[in-house]
């Protein structure tokens, strides 16, 4: 089996972070981590001037946060460290300089969601639903709250939040603002992708950066309040509901 992995790579300007793990694509603490630190990377390399931020393999775009990960918490102070990975990946983009251009090619759980959410500009496949499935392990989307309803509106966030059992299509994650276009194949959302991220590295990047910013205004206080809303969901997944919830999830993704 293909091991974990955080890639970095530059060409013609173009970054690619590149994520991976096994278990489709779900995230524990070395991973969110490496991310923190390719993402930061890009942002101080003047050869790059455009992120896509991308996983591997070629079903699940990203699970959220790993299984293996939540059901060994022990302690508040191991919950609000784990759920933290997540915050300091999403405070990593969203400070970042450059413009970052997601590629959607597959479901969208979770933590998924919120690295979806924090890109600038989104592009998927048809097959790329999302879900917010927090609550139905006895949490909820705390840490990527803040980021899902910058994009989509709180009141699309928390129907997301609410009904955490289900899917939303990649027609309804495009209508809500989530998906800034959706495609019918990989290979035209890849031609895609590659001809924005080209277009983009010719522009000037003071100007990218700018505008970044002004758009990204009002976050500022997003390191504080992530690592409280972190606390919270490393509070709630030590209760035995919370670990019942997630043998069972453990169970039916198995495969």
């Amino acid at each position: 089996m293909q091991q974990a992995y955080v890639n970095y790579t530059v060409e013609n300007k173009i970054a690619t972070v590149e994520f991976y793990t096994p278990q489709h694509n779900s995230l524990p603490a070395v991973i969110l981590q490496r991310l923190v630190d390719a993402i930061t990377k890009a942002s101080n390399d003047d050869n790059c001037k455009v992120i896509i931020l991308k996983s591997g393999g070629d079903k699940t775009f990203c699970a959220g946060a790993s299984f293996d990960e939540l059901i060994n918490i022990e302690t508040e102070e191991q919950g609000l460290l784990f759920f933290s990975g997540f915050a300091k990946v999403i405070n990593a983009m969203r400070v970042c300089p450059k413009i970052i251009i997601g590629r959607i090619h597959g479901k969208a759980i979770g933590g998924g969601v919120g690295l979806a959410s924090s890109c600038d500009y989104t592009l998927a496949i048809v097959h790329a639903q999302i879900k917010l499935s927090e609550l139905a392990v006895g949490i909820g989307p705390f840490v990527v709250g803040p980021a899902v309803e910058r994009k989509i509106g709180n009141t699309a966030a928390y129907e997301l939040a609410i009904d955490a059992a289900n899917f939303r299509s990649a027609e309804w994650a495009l209508q809500k603002g989530l998906y800034a276009a959706v495609f019918s194949s990989t290979e035209e959302l890849d031609n895609a992708i590659l001809h924005l991220a080209t277009t983009l590295s010719n522009y000037s990047s003071a100007a990218m950066a700018a505008i970044k910013k002004a758009f990204w205004q009002g976050t500022e206080h997003w390191n504080e309040l992530l690592l409280q809303r972190a606390a919270i969901s490393g509070k709630l997944i030590l209760s035995e509901e919370s670990k019942s919830f997630i043998n069972q999830f453990k169970a039916k993704y198995k495969s």
